[in-house]
């Protein structure tokens, strides 16, 4: 991954516990909680099954599924971010009823994990980061790699559409962007490593998988309509927020609007030898 100094002053100074505890960082959690338990294993007891986190930020998703007895492991590339991570693990003490362990790694090199470990890798944030599609093939090997035969991968990507339709229209960048030659013709991302965010489409994400044999289960959108309505979510009630959230989960499987959204999710089994 190219200009980890960059990335690493972006997240010192981006609110990350913020955005998920936001109502649109909710939808997202909520749904993407509901398919990891749809796909962890359950013909053992959580403490005998192992979940990789890779880019686990703050720790949302790999202290919550250690708090249900699993045995996680964290992996996160910026300092600051592990720190707080290992800091809302270490205050949790003998409330987590399974294991976390918390390293620092990068995403394109694993090299303190061993083959075919875990039962379920998340990679849930590297993706948005590395740009092209060679280095977003080494990721996705290496979580191939660490996880066990059969086992699987969720793995998010930021989503085109949503980047030219918030950043370039709505926030009103259009002019810049064709100026700089930030678009296809096809209306195509054009990202540069100091962007910070790489985006996909479908056919991408297709490609990827073709070339690593890897077989899809499900592709989902995590958080559907929510960031596009964010301040509109801010506005509901309780009761209202609730039947948001019934709706997201159920629409968010729905192929007329995967890829409409900021993120997809696609589960993935390791299919390898």
């Amino acid at each position: 991954m190219k200009n980890m100094t960059d990335l690493e002053l972006y997240y010192n100074k981006f609110n990350e516990e913020k955005r998920l505890n936001s109502r649109h960082g909710q939808v997202e959690f909520i749904t993407s909680m509901k398919y990891i338990h749809k796909y962890i294993p359950d013909d053992r007891t959580p403490s005998d099954i192992k979940i990789l986190d890779i880019g686990a930020g703050t720790g949302r998703y790999s202290i919550a599924l250690a708090e249900e007895g699993y045995d996680a492991t964290a992996v996160e590339l910026v300092k600051y971010n592990l720190g707080i991570l290992k800091q809302k693990r270490d205050a949790l003490g003998n409330a987590l009823k399974g294991s976390l362990t918390a390293m620092q790694g990068n995403a394109l090199k694993l090299k303190k994990l061993e083959d075919n470990v875990f039962d379920v890798t998340l990679l849930f944030g590297p993706m948005y980061h590395l740009f092209g599609h060679d280095d977003k093939r080494k990721a996705l090997s290496e979580a191939m790699r660490v996880t066990k035969p059969n086992g699987i991968i969720l793995v998010a990507y930021c989503m085109n559409e949503y980047s030219v339709l918030t950043f370039a229209f709505k926030e009103r960048n259009i002019l810049q962007c064709k100026e700089e030659g930030r678009l296809s013709a096809d209306y195509k991302t054009l990202s540069q490593p100091e962007h910070l965010y790489d985006y996909m489409r479908l056919e991408d994400i297709d490609a990827l998988n073709n070339e690593l044999g890897l077989q899809r289960l499900q592709i989902i959108s995590p958080d559907g309509p929510a960031n596009y309505m964010r301040p509109f979510l801010n506005q509901l009630t309780e009761e209202e927020f609730r039947y948001f959230i019934e709706y997201q989960l159920a629409t968010c499987e729905r192929a007329d609007l995967i890829g409409a959204g900021a993120h997809t999710v696609d589960i993935l089994r390791n299919k390898k030898e």
